[in-house]
């Protein structure tokens, strides 16, 4: 059985874990580095992405996780875990915020504005994942608004509206590395209820 942990410092490690359980994953939470030791992939959950950073600076999680990056190790961003795993982030707090990096994506926080602007939106899957639509649910998600090399883009929404009252624009919700030791993705996109994560 396949061992996943999921980074459980905020968020919704949680929901991420229970799914991972539906679908016959050995899922556990992670919250100190000696807790990476035998997993096989590693989930970086939904959340608030500048409060999962501070907690993980301050319980000495940062460098593993890049080590974790560097070794190419399997590993799926959701939402804040995808602006955590980002090269780098539009809209980010004053300061900055500590990323782990090993997606050379470009994410902006926050794109379609704050809660109360939550949507859900049918949009297409992955290549590979079948012909029909199916509903991703949008809150205070971020999007990728550029893609270095190496990136397969996987799902888009055409025509998006960003919260600054800007131009519609077409946005990437999720995309892969090449070759595909991380996935990220906003929007919740029930993947998982199809087969994976």
């Amino acid at each position: 059985m396949v061992k996943i942990g999921v980074l459980a410092l905020q968020g919704a490690f949680e929901e991420h874990i229970d799914m991972l359980k539906q679908v016959g994953a050995d899922a556990v939470e992670v919250r100190l580095p000696a807790d990476l030791a035998g997993l096989d992939a590693l989930v970086f959950p939904g959340g608030e992405s500048t409060a999962i950073a501070k907690v993980a600076e301050r319980w000495g999680m940062i460098e593993p996780l890049k080590q974790w990056v560097h070794d190419k190790k399997p590993i799926w961003g959701t939402c804040a875990g995808m602006i955590l795993l980002a090269h780098s982030a539009r809209h980010a707090k004053q300061g900055g915020q500590a990323l782990i990096g090993g997606l050379d994506v470009e994410v902006s926080r926050n794109f379609f504005g704050a809660q109360i602007r939550s949507f859900e939106q049918q949009i297409q899957g992955p290549p590979g994942y079948g012909d029909e639509p199916y509903t991703a649910v949008f809150i205070r998600a971020p999007v990728i608004v550029s893609v270095g090399e190496h990136i397969d883009v996987l799902s888009e929404i055409s025509n998006a509206q960003p919260a600054d009252g800007s131009d519609p624009t077409d946005v990437i919700v999720a995309a892969r590395k090449v070759p595909h030791n991380s996935k990220c993705c906003n929007g919740n996109m029930k993947l998982m209820g199809r087969t994976t994560s």
